[in-house]
């Protein structure tokens, strides 16, 4: 394997979303922004919904990822999604209702929300929009 590169494996639960080797790998966790090269320092992160940009011989891959984890290795990154959905699956008029949902409930805030719940959903839907753009 080049020193440049390494394999990446994007796995959710019902199936092997992406598999293949990539140079650059860019996503958001509970800490905040990363992007990683091969041969980063090993470690696990938790992920956030977001948007993952996938580096590959000059080409961006964008995917919408709903959660999960990712183990970096030095040249190997697994990432346990969620769920995980490419830019030409995801219905973008559901998902921008799906934000106006989260919003007016965070906006309204009404004193038996789950507020965590819907946080996360107004996530999961900018995700989801962010990726087809």
């Amino acid at each position: 394997m080049a020193e440049n590169t390494f394999e990446l494996k994007i796995i959710s639960p019902d199936t092997m979303f992406y598999e293949g080797k990539a140079e650059f790998l860019e996503f958001t966790a509970t800490t905040g922004e990363m992007g990683v090269y091969a041969q980063h320092v090993p470690t696990t992160v938790i992920l956030e919904p977001c948007v993952m940009r996938i580096h590959q011989n000059g080409e961006l891959k964008k995917a919408a990822i709903m959660g999960g984890f990712v183990e970096i290795l030095k040249e190997r990154i697994t990432v346990m999604a969620e769920d995980a959905q490419w830019p030409d699956s995801i219905d973008v008029e559901r998902a921008k209702k799906a934000e106006e949902r989260a919003r007016k409930r965070l906006a309204d805030r009404e004193s038996d929300m789950d507020v965590k719940r819907a946080e996360m959903a107004l996530k999961r839907s900018i995700a989801r929009i962010e990726t087809t753009r």
